[in-house]
């Protein structure tokens, strides 16, 4: 679905990490956990929360009916005396809305062990509109988690659209946390994107979070059980939107602008749908793949081959993911790589490094994904060379950013395509049809590097 509205956010990058190894070290200790399969957040993820809140609201409804059913043959049984006492039994069965959902596994947040924004080396903040009239909040946005929230660094400015519930909200990360009041008001994403009565997060108390003001949590509604007192799950903005009638599907798209500079103010978030302006030519969408851990996740599968002779992977399993920083291969497959273009392996950074004249003869990289092969051009296949004081390389030093994943094919995650692939291609995180679009942008083939 191509809108003629635009229902965009556009966002800033930071990298997490002021050191390439910090960031290797990052990429494969997120790698290590996504293997593990913990808080999976992809379209199943989803499907399995809404699966949950179905059969839980089936129970309470089982359980309304069975008392129902009680009371009136007590009822009929003990005459008009039964209603004397009525009052007393009403609260049977009611503590079920507060706790895990049936089948559910604890899987929220609460664990501290996620894969959430604050274990990923590049964060994408975006401003964010909270009350009427709105206040502006520098939020991270998170496809891990699922609260959103303010306060941590900004201090939040209730209006007449403020409403504390009085519930209390207690979220841990991967590294860092935030508790508080929940409260519900406003949420103002862009012009055409106006949430009514979100719930929010107020923090009284946030480690972790210096720089920013809290978390625009876009993940799975499962991953928000237990955060919040005397509540299953809570709405999140994603689901507000779709219920509002803003948008029609649950799809997030994305698009980057390589850049040459930090911090740059590069990306868009789309929100129901995908924005043509950002793609050149037609999205090919592939479904998520069934194979386990990027199953739990959005997971594809896609082949890789080095120039024209060259395979490095086979229609192997993988995932697409905004928290990773580099293009992460399987050893094998790095191997193969780093054999190929003559790469040697830096021990300031971490990072295979080439000569001018290896980069002339560098070949690209060719992804089959859903049928369609998209080029990874030399270019793309480099740090950019202007920042590379800021990962603690040398100047005019030129890095790849293919590293190694820290396992060999066949693990079921046997590629990351992180931020430094994403750069080059319109990325669509298709929930309703559980399915990853993928096209070529105006900067596919850019030379900024």
């Amino acid at each position: 679905m191509t809108h003629v509205v635009v229902r965009g956010l556009p966002f800033s990058t930071r990298l997490a990490g002021t050191h390439a190894k910090d960031l290797i070290a990052s990429d494969k200790a997120r790698a290590q956990k996504l293997l593990k399969g913990i808080n999976p957040h992809g379209p199943l993820a989803f499907y399995e929360s809404h699966r949950r809140r179905r059969e839980h609201e089936r129970h309470e409804r089982h359980e309304h009916e069975r008392h129902e059913h009680y009371e009136r043959h007590r009822h009929h049984h003990a005459g008009g005396a039964a209603s004397t006492g009525s009052s007393g039994t009403g609260s049977t069965g009611t503590g079920t809305g507060t706790g895990t959902p049936s089948g559910g596994s604890g899987t929220g947040t609460t664990s501290g062990d996620g894969v959430d924004v604050s274990d990923a080396s590049v964060n994408y903040n975006a401003t964010v509109g909270v009350g009427s009239p709105a206040t502006d909040y520098t939020l991270l946005i998170d496809t891990g988690s699922s609260n959103t929230w303010v306060g941590a660094d900004q201090k939040y400015a209730p209006t007449t659209s403020s409403k504390s519930t009085g519930n209390t909200v207690n979220v841990s990360y991967g590294s860092g946390s935030f508790s508080g009041t929940e409260y519900v008001d406003q949420v103002t994403i862009a012009p055409d994107l106006v949430i009514q009565q979100q719930s929010i997060g107020v923090a009284t108390q946030a480690t972790g979070f210096s720089g920013v003001d809290g978390i625009l949590g876009v993940g799975p509604t499962d991953l928000t059980q237990g955060t919040v007192s005397n509540t299953t799950t809570v709405p999140t903005v994603t689901d507000n939107l779709f219920s509002q009638g803003t948008i029609s599907t649950e799809v997030l798209a994305i698009s980057f602008e390589p850049s040459t500079t930090s911090d740059p103010a590069n990306g868009e978030l789309t929100f129901g749908g995908t924005d043509s302006t950002k793609y050149t030519g037609e999205i090919t969408y592939t479904p998520i793949t069934t194979t386990s851990p990027a199953s739990a996740y959005w997971g594809i599968n896609q082949s890789v081959t080095y120039g024209n002779s060259t395979t490095l992977l086979s229609g192997n399993p993988g995932i697409v993911d905004t928290g990773t920083t580099l293009l992460l291969l399987a050893s094998d497959a790095f191997s193969k790589y780093e054999k190929a273009t003559g790469g040697v392996l830096d021990n300031t950074t971490g990072l295979l490094t080439i000569t001018e004249a290896q980069y002339e003869s560098l070949e690209s990289l060719y992804f089959v994904i859903g049928g369609t092969t998209f080029e990874f051009t030399a270019n793309a296949q480099i740090w950019p060379r202007a920042l590379n004081s800021a990962i603690g390389g040398q100047e005019g030093t030129i890095y790849l950013i293919a590293s190694d994943i820290g396992s060999n094919s066949g693990s079921g995650l046997d590629f990351i395509n992180g931020f430094g692939w994403l750069q080059r291609f319109y990325s669509v995180f298709d929930t309703t049809n559980t399915q990853v679009g993928i096209a070529t942008t105006p900067y596919t083939d850019a030379t900024t590097n």
